[in-house]
């Protein structure tokens, strides 16, 4: 099974928050304003460099995310140091930078630096004592925003891992799918092989055949009927590497004849049983059509049988060919399960397969499927070829 990397908070996000996003920079500077509007209005206003220090500490919270602990430890250290009447602004940024820590860092690291902001939060209680209301209100204004920010990291990275999960089988069933469409590609070369090959070979011995019986003195008929002959035995070797190139190991010739439609009755009783009956309706009269298209109307039956075999969980199954002038309808119908969707299935591969057959004769493959509906999957064949 492929392995998961390993999914952190920074991973959910964009390349542009390496540097402070525009709403980190304009909370820095709310609170960078409300310092200062504070220093203004303030009875006891701070010495410059405690509001340089302060200034400096609430335009660090532009960085909380990227460096929380150390701007955790600026701000304490300014509170500390620059508001002893505890004014509003630098207390709200004690709030912020602990959920920040708790959200932006994992354990040990978040725990420190909640020890960073609460313990000097609690200790500057000591001299007057510390109260139960003291250590309550502590755990609300500190711990409740740290406890916060790290749910929220969990809740977070469990939805970034089920999300690379997803895309994963995503990518695997999109990957399995591809394979499957190019192993079926090369199962239909390998069978148009043999019934190409099969043309190509009776076009040489009747050609041979007409040479033979033509007068001697017919000398350019007989030229041109060798050289067609010839022509076909070169294109019989070619077809004979192709065939090389296409089996797989140890593959040798098939030479069973290609089945049709005519081996469809067949099939149709080796496949049905007691359990599940399948029957065969023929609607229309039959026309004689050409060899690749008889292979490949078979086969999408076979395929549509094996999945009704192996996924519907069905009690029936009717094949149904309906023949017209201009179109042949393959039409398997069961009365399974059915599903809601097919990507998740070995269904879903065959059905590529099947439409890569069909589409081989400008026709097209429909399946509808619902919950407790079954399957119906219906081929069409047209019998004229484009013009």
């Amino acid at each position: 099974m492929p392995h998961l990397p390993e999914l952190t908070v920074e991973r959910l996000r964009p390349p542009a928050l390496r540097q402070p996003p525009w709403m980190d920079l304009l909370l820095a500077g709310f609170f960078v304003a409300l310092t200062v509007a504070e220093q203004v209005t303030s009875t006891a206003p701070r010495a410059p460099w405690q509001l340089v220090l302060a200034v400096l500490a609430m335009a660090a919270l532009a960085v909380r995310r990227q460096l929380p602990v150390a701007v955790a430890v600026l701000v304490v250290v300014s509170n500390l140091l620059t508001n002893p009447q505890g004014d509003f602004a630098i207390l709200l940024s004690l709030v912020l930078v602990a959920f920040s820590v708790g959200f932006e860092t994992d354990p040990p690291r978040s725990g420190w630096g909640l020890a960073v902001v609460l313990l000097p939060f609690l200790a500057v209680q000591l001299p007057g004592g510390v109260e139960p209301s003291d250590l309550a209100a502590a755990v609300v204004f500190v711990g409740g925003p740290w406890g916060v920010g790290a749910a929220t990291r969990q809740r977070t990275r469990r939805a970034a891992e089920a999300m690379a999960r997803a895309e994963l089988l995503q990518r695997d069933q999109e990957d399995a799918a591809a394979r499957a469409v190019a192993e079926e590609r090369t199962r239909i070369a390998r069978e148009l092989h043999d019934v190409v090959s099969h043309s190509i070979s009776v076009v040489t011995i009747q050609t041979q055949a007409v040479r033979r019986r033509l007068d001697p003195a017919q000398e350019r008929e007989i030229e041109d009927l060798a050289r067609i002959e010839a022509t076909a035995r070169d294109a019989m070797a070619e077809m004979r590497r192709l065939f090389g190139v296409l089996r797989t190991s140890g593959e040798q010739v098939d030479l069973a004849p290609a089945p049709g439609l005519g081996e469809l009755p067949a099939l149709v009783g080796r496949t049905s049983t007691s359990a599940v009956p399948v029957t065969l309706h023929v609607e229309g009269a039959p026309v004689p059509v050409r060899p690749g298209l008889d292979l490949a109307a078979f086969r999408v039956a076979q395929e549509a049988l094996t999945n009704a075999a192996k996924h519907a969980d069905a009690t029936r199954v009717e094949v149904t060919l309906t023949w017209t002038p201009a179109m042949l309808t393959v039409r398997v119908q069961d009365d399974g399960q059915g599903a809601a969707d097919l990507s998740g299935d070995g269904a879903g591969q065959g059905l590529a397969g099947m439409r890569e057959r069909v589409a081989l004769y400008g026709g097209a493959v429909d399946v509808t499927t619902s919950p407790g509906r079954g399957f119906t999957v219906e081929a069409r064949f047209p019998l004229e070829e484009p013009r």
